[in-house]
């Protein structure tokens, strides 16, 4: 490698990538950069998705890194070609990802932004390693704005929660991906409205797993603390506020820059 790994999402949710990939690597250096003035991404038309895509990588692009990871399923699902094609370096993404997490399960369920959700793109990186699986993507438009909006935590969103999950449980499945960054997020509240038995899965552990092939095996010990020191946070919009966010997912949160996609100003 030679200086850093880019990793790009709409918001706070690649947070959660970040987290499992520090937790196994150990504190890298990293440029996070979150597009907060366009967010959330998965209520928008592929078109915009895949503009904003090229936005994105070029920025990521000009600081020439060594590896960018997709931190957002929806750019991921509707514009990996983009990015792929663009970025001049690895990408590693979370769709492909989740191959190696679906082990025994037939049914599978996928919470996801619309956007991912409309695309199958899930349904058909599954159906590439188990073929007979059953699986039924559920679209969420008001999770990412409500977890933007901090509202973990109240009767709001735990009522939408159990909206999008309807369809699943009754469908039987077995597991459920996690088909946004921001999902992670939920896992208490899932857990509490889920069968025991029902277990989930988040892709950026099996993406943290890929990064093994670049950084060699985990060097940080399990229950180790999370550092993000390394980290470089960028966003497009309200940089303050995003600070506080970043602590309270993190735990510690380096100053958080404000930079734009759209003119020479981010050419630092």
């Amino acid at each position: 490698m030679n200086s850093y790994i880019g990793i790009f999402d709409s918001g706070m949710g690649g947070l959660s990538v970040l987290n499992r990939v520090v937790e196994r690597h150990g504190d890298l250096p990293c440029i996070y950069l979150a597009d907060t003035a366009r967010i959330p991404f998965g209520n928008k038309s592929p078109s915009e998705i895949r503009s904003i895509a090229k936005e994105l990588v070029d920025w990521l692009k000009y600081k020439e890194g060594s590896i960018v990871l997709v931190a957002c399923n929806t750019t991921n699902s509707l514009a990996f070609d983009i990015v792929e094609s663009l970025s001049g370096v690895e990408v590693i993404d979370l769709i492909r990802s989740v191959e190696s997490m679906i082990i025994n399960e037939s049914r599978i369920g996928v919470l996801a932004t619309p956007a991912t959700a409309a695309s199958k793109a899930y349904s058909c990186q599954i159906k590439s390693v188990k073929p007979q699986a059953f699986v039924l993507e559920q679209g969420c438009p008001d999770l990412v704005p409500l977890i933007e909006a901090g509202k973990l935590n109240t009767e709001e969103i735990k009522l939408a929660v159990k909206e999008y999950l309807k369809p699943l449980l009754k469908a039987g499945v077995e597991s459920i991906v996690l088909g946004c960054s921001h999902y992670p997020l939920l896992v208490p509240l899932l857990r509490q409205l889920l069968p025991i038995n029902v277990r989930l899965i988040d892709p950026a552990i099996g993406l943290a797993e890929r990064l093994d092939n670049f950084l060699g095996p985990p060097k940080v010990s399990q229950g180790s603390p999370i550092s993000i020191a390394n980290t470089r946070i960028c966003v497009t919009s309200s940089p303050s506020a995003f600070a506080k966010r970043v602590q309270n997912v993190m735990g510690n949160c380096p100053e958080v820059e404000l930079v734009s996609l759209k003119s020479n100003s981010y050419f630092f």
